[in-house]
């Protein structure tokens, strides 16, 4: 069985909405409020991404249930001006906002998998996953 939804990422609203749907899910799922936790913080900061350089984006939270796997997969997509450097951005400290530069890495670190696949002026979509153990 799979479920997708999603919720188009504009204002600051939208990312508390996003990080609610995961939640959710991932509830509905079976995972424990630790893996919520990670899930939902991992959304947050791919929608604040969103919100921050693209301006508009969407975040798709696509629940699998099959007899042998349970898993939940966050994409995040924008159509804006793309990241320059993936490999930058992808290290420890690295901050185009002035920030601590834990976003894209400690999103890394939270889910089981992550892909990257960026256009300079096209945009950005960011595939994630987590698997029920």
């Amino acid at each position: 069985m799979t479920l997708k939804s999603s919720v188009e990422i504009i204002t600051e609203w939208d990312i508390v909405a996003a990080r609610q749907l995961g939640r959710n899910e991932a509830k509905a799922l079976g995972f424990g409020t630790v893996d919520q936790a990670r899930i939902t913080t991992a959304i947050s900061e791919l929608a604040r991404n969103i919100y921050l350089y693209a301006s508009i984006g969407f975040i798709e939270v696509e629940s699998f249930e099959t007899e042998a796997e349970k898993k939940i997969v966050i994409t995040a997509s924008d159509k804006g001006p793309g990241i320059k450097d993936v490999r930058k951005v992808m290290e420890e400290g690295y901050s185009t906002s002035g920030g601590l530069g834990a976003g894209l890495p400690g999103v890394r670190r939270l889910m089981d998998s992550m892909d990257i696949q960026s256009t300079l002026g096209q945009g950005t979509v960011i595939t994630t996953e987590k698997w029920l153990r």
